[in-house]
Formats: C-alpha cells, structure tokens, sequence
C-alpha cells in the first residue's frame, strides 16, 4: 500500500490501517529485490534493452531499488521511470485521482523489454490498466511483471513474472509494503 492509498484508509470515522504481522524484515524486502534483479537478468540475457517501470505509487519506489541492483550487477545504468495509470482503469470513477502521480518513461519502449513493478498484486485491476497505458508510448518487445507481494483474489488472467513473496490473504486484509518491510494488517 502506497503512502497515497495510506492516507485514504482513514474514513470519516477515524478508521486506519492497523498492522497485525510483519511478514517480511526491511533486509527480506532486500533480499527479495536483489533476488528479483537476478531472475530479470537471467530471462532477458542481461540489461540490454531493458526498461523498469514502476506503477504509481507503491511500485515507484520498488523499481528504483530494483533498478540499483540491476545497474550495479550488470555494471550499467538501466533506464527507470514511473507510470500512472489512473485514466487507464476501469473504475476510473470509483477511484480518487491524485494529482501527484507522475508518469515518467524514459523513453520510447518500443522494440524494448518493460519490467512494470509494482507493490502488491491483488485483482489485477492496476496491472490491466498499465498494460493500456504502457502501450500509449510506444509497442514494447515483451511486459514482464515484477511484484513484492502476491496476495492472490485476481479477477483478471494476469500472472506476475517475478514474484518477492506469495502472500495469501483474505479479502478483507490489507497489506502495506514500505521501507521497514511488509505488514499484514486490517482496516480498523
């Protein structure tokens, strides 16, 4: 859960995100994204035309860090930028939208490979709607999906290529990825 998504927890009645169990450390989160750089360069034979795009707003953060460790494993600056696909859901009108979502593409990915990474997988909502956006700058070579937290309940045939930690839950959990780790927790 983005910082933005942090903020609309609370209700009118005061009600926030409680967390009830750390599930992964800040050190696992490291592991988990060191491990995922691996696996991202071993399917696409290394960096070369690789673009890493993180989803607005929790995935941003994570393809930074991910992208560290790419540069530093293949000894090159991989392109990193975000993406904002608000415009691009289906419930675009259910769904508040935040003036601070940036989208930055660094460049055309057309002919490129684009890791699209986010925080937590959940419906497949977000993802369906990045996969539109992406493809209003251009037509990629291959999207692979990068993700920390796969908790399962998807209402679209969308499947992550890279994966930090499968975490099933309910439906009325939340989970909240940040610096300090993940929480598994309730609204309350």
């Amino acid at each position: 859960m983005a910082e933005r998504e942090r903020r609309l927890t609370a209700s009118p009645t005061g009600a926030v995100f409680q967390a009830r169990t750390r599930v992964m450390s800040a050190d696992d989160v490291g592991r988990a994204i060191r491990r995922m750089a691996h696996e991202i360069l071993e399917r696409n034979s290394g960096a070369d035309d690789l673009i890493v795009i993180g989803l607005q707003t929790g995935g941003v953060e994570l393809a930074r860090h991910l992208v560290d460790d790419l540069s530093e494993i293949e000894g090159r600056e991989v392109p990193v930028g975000s993406l904002d696909a608000t415009m691009h859901r289906d419930d675009f009108g259910l769904r508040p939208v935040m003036p601070e979502a940036l989208t930055d593409i660094p460049g055309d990915p057309t002919g490129k490979v684009v890791v699209l990474v986010d925080d937590v997988l959940y419906t497949g909502r977000t993802v369906r709607a990045a996969l539109d956006a992406i493809h209003a700058y251009g037509r990629p070579k291959a999207i692979q999906l990068a993700v920390m937290v796969d908790r399962g309940h998807r209402e679209l045939p969308i499947r992550p290529d890279f994966v930090g930690k499968n975490l099933p839950t309910r439906h009325d959990e939340l989970v909240d990825v940040h610096s300090d780790g993940v929480d598994l927790g309730d609204v309350s």
